[in-house]
């Protein structure tokens, strides 16, 4: 059975993932309505964040087992 952690890094790739996709398609073709700090981009910052720390987790707790 794999660790919690594995789906934890699972879900954050997941919602990383979704997140950055969403951040890179707004930057592509914005919005109408402006947020305050929208310029920065927010989506792009933490999706790939999520995405990083999601796939660090994958990877680490790709071969453990818990018995």
């Amino acid at each position: 059975m794999k660790p919690i952690w594995y789906f934890v890094g699972l879900i954050l790739f997941t919602i990383g993932s979704i997140l950055l996709l969403t951040g890179l398609y707004l930057l592509i073709s914005p919005a109408e309505t402006n947020a305050v700090l929208g310029e920065l981009y927010p989506n792009i910052w933490w999706g790939g964040l999520m995405v990083v720390v999601g796939l660090i987790y994958i990877i680490k707790n790709k071969n453990v087992i818990v018995e």
